[in-house]
């Protein structure tokens, strides 16, 4: 599993990046720390495969480093430019290969209000896999909508970016994922919080 530690602020993200521009390896290392979680939930979010998501989040880190000297902090926020490139490598990465079944469980953190219980281990773990089984069901481009929204909370206009699509496409996309998952999941396992998938309180 990929190292990971708590995201810091961003205060000192200007400097980190021209220190690692200029060849500074623990700039480097401090920028792979902050962001590192991030890119591998949305790397396995969209892949659903460990291995696959590893490669591609070192190839998206490694890609970063060689190119920070082309990355303009006005045109993107740094996070939305390492999900473009991140997002690009899922794709090449799916379309290269047909990923098999894998077990599911291991990402129930990435699920708001699915917190596991000891005493109902079994119970729980049978609910994670229900509502990852259904997210593979949808089609790649409302799987990315989901992950991007709800597992990384970028607001509409940062998706739009990162998807290279107008917002209002990504608006409708992130409706029919949530009609689409309804369908999938209703009736299927008590206690999914279903009512969430009803309304998007989130930042526009």
């Amino acid at each position: 599993m990929i190292p990971c530690s708590a995201p810091s602020a961003d205060d000192d993200l200007s400097d980190l990046i021209a220190r690692s521009r200029a060849g500074d390896q623990m700039a480097c290392a401090a920028l792979y720390q902050r962001f590192v979680r991030p890119i591998y939930r949305l790397a396995y979010g969209i892949l659903l495969n460990e291995q696959d998501a590893e490669e591609v989040v070192q190839d998206s880190f490694v890609y970063a480093f060689q190119h920070l000297d082309v990355y303009d902090p006005t045109r993107s926020a740094f996070r939305t430019w390492l999900y473009t490139i991140t997002m690009s490598r899922c794709r090449n990465k799916r379309r290269r290969k047909w990923l098999p079944i894998i077990n599911l469980a291991d990402v129930a953190e990435w699920l708001p209000g699915f917190e596991p219980l000891p005493e109902r281990a079994a119970e729980q773990q049978s609910l994670r896999e229900t509502v990852l089984a259904a997210l593979r069901k949808l089609s790649p481009k409302l799987r990315e909508a989901v992950v991007l929204r709800y597992f990384d909370g970028l607001t509409y206009r940062e998706m739009a970016e990162v998807l290279g699509c107008p917002q209002k496409t990504v608006e409708s996309r992130v409706r029919l994922a949530h009609e689409a998952l309804y369908r999938l999941l209703e009736g299927q396992h008590e206690g999914l919080p279903l009512e969430a998938l009803s309304h998007d309180g989130a930042c526009r």
